[in-house]
């Protein structure tokens, strides 16, 4: 059956797990994120189709199922899933996107490189993605692609179906020209950009950077700009732009450049926030601090993510404020995002040895300044940690959005807390009223972690307020495809 929309994502939109030695279908555990939010639009269609890769050990198995059907609660689907081998798949996920697209798309220069690229194997797997969202396609569906992986399929896909709407979302920050055309195969990714109707961000910030990366290596014209509204606007940080071009053509054919943050579900969060258990929970973690601060820090272990650098900032402010000691707790939940990377393995090495060195150096038998969990927390139990934390501490050195800091706004339902947010999280735009931190300066790392642990009351709850605020009204439902219309029709996640 033909399909309105075609979402194409790396990830397959469940978990596959083992029970009794069968392979069993699960939901996502999080209601946040890109998974759940992605299948929430299907919802909206009469048929909807969804496009991954699976591993296969034998990509000609006569057994493997290319095609499954769905039916949960977010509607009718089908998953069409391209057998990719293990080598397969570090080639293109863990080598070429992670190694050399990841560093460069986070400006880490530093960390890039494009020496064992196989791009041949790039442009077949982006190709095989590409027939896969042409066959599922109707005529004039809209299909949907998302993230760096995948940067080559709305070029294979026009010219399988010039009758299709190509929608491309990134869900990484996009860095300027200088750093961008750092990648040989620049050329070649941006001309498949402009093969779609929509080029997607999460902040203007990355859709003008976008837009002067295509007039850098192109002949592009400006068609429309448009002022950035007041409410994504936050002087003082790295990331506000004022005015971003909206439309560019290029060759004859116009491409709308939008921005679009990614919310959270606020409702969700809200009933499961608002469960007695919950808050008896948060109050047991509560009792268990006594008069001690909790200041929670949530992230993957990724370079981006500044753990060791925020581990350095606490160490420095338990050096230089004595009469800390004994008052506040540091849970650092640094959740390991890929086993099989040398650079995360030493991530997590440099956050372990950190955390031992601290909490050798100003711990007690009855006191340890930090907890470090490096395992996933069920959402349900995160919720009572953000409920009972008093400070929020996110500061990575580069992200897209960050979705954990409006997690934890939304979690709040008690209009306390304080978010510490670095400028150079796409959220920041978006949530001025939380302290914002530099993390590449020592200097603000440590005010302002201090800041929020001294905030006076009134304070707290005047700028929680405001946060809750802005997280409400731009939550995951005001999401979406930019400027192209699935339906008229909303999502709505389900519970």
């Amino acid at each position: 059956m033909s399909s309105e929309l075609v979402i194409v994502y790396h990830r397959q939109p469940y978990e596959e797990v083992e029970e009794n030695g069968k392979t069993v279908l699960r939901e996502n555990k999080s209601p946040n994120g890109i998974v759940p939010t992605l299948k929430s639009f299907f919802g909206s269609v009469n048929h909807g189709s969804w496009v991954a890769w699976k591993l296969a050990d034998d990509l000609e198995n006569p057994g493997f199922a290319q095609k499954i059907e769905i039916d949960d609660d977010y509607g009718q689907y089908t998953v069409s899933r391209l057998p990719l081998t293990s080598a397969q798949v570090k080639e293109f996920y863990h080598v070429t996107s992670k190694e050399a697209f990841w560093p460069i798309l986070h400006s880490f220069k530093e960390r890039y490189n494009y020496d064992p690229v196989d791009w041949a194997n790039f442009r077949d797997v982006n190709r095989r993605f590409a027939e896969a969202a042409a066959a599922e396609a109707a005529e004039g569906a809209l299909v949907w692609v998302h993230d760096y992986n995948l940067w080559l399929v709305p070029g294979y896909l026009r010219s399988m179906r010039p009758d299709v709407r190509i929608a491309f979302f990134h869900h990484t920050p996009f860095p300027s020209a200088d750093v961008f055309n750092v990648l040989p195969w620049r050329k070649e990714i941006v001309a498949s950009l402009l093969a779609c109707d929509d080029v997607g961000f999460h902040i203007p910030r990355f859709a003008a950077n976008f837009v002067s990366v295509v007039q850098s290596l192109f002949d592009a014209d400006i068609v429309s700009r448009e002022r950035v509204p007041d409410k994504w606007i936050t002087d003082g940080t790295a990331l506000t732009e004022r005015s971003v071009p909206t439309r560019i053509s290029y060759d004859g054919h116009e491409v709308s450049v939008s921005y679009t943050p990614l919310g959270v579900d606020t409702d969700f969060i809200d009933a499961r926030a608002n469960q007695p258990e919950v808050h008896e929970a948060a109050k047991a973690i509560r009792d268990e601090m006594g008069d001690q601060q909790l200041i929670l820090s949530v992230g993957r272990t990724d370079y981006t993510k500044g753990g060791v650098e925020q581990l350095a900032s606490f160490e420095r402010v338990l050096e230089a404020e004595p009469d800390l000691h004994g008052k506040v707790r540091l849970m650092h939940v640094s959740v390991s995002a890929n086993r099989n990377m040398r650079a995360y393995e030493e991530i997590q090495n440099e956050i372990e040895q950190a955390a031992g060195r601290i909490n050798g150096r100003f711990g007690s038998f009855e006191w340890q300044p930090i907890t470090l969990i490096s395992r996933a927390i069920p959402f349900a139990d995160l919720i009572a940690y953000y409920q009972a934390a008093d400070v929020a501490w996110i500061t990575p050195l580069a992200d897209g959005m960050n979705l954990v800091c409006k997690e934890f706004v939304a979690s709040r339902v008690d209009d306390d807390g304080v978010l510490v947010l670095s400028e150079f999280a796409g959220a920041a735009v978006e949530l001025g009223d939380a302290v914002i931190a530099n993390p590449f300066s020592h200097r603000a790392m440590d005010h302002a972690i201090l800041q929020a642990i001294r905030m006076p009351g009134d304070e707290r709850r005047g700028r929680m307020a405001k946060l809750r605020e802005a997280v409400r009204s731009n939550d995951v439902r005001a999401w979406g495809p930019g400027r192209l219309k699935v339906t008229n029709v909303r999502p709505i996640a389900a519970e």
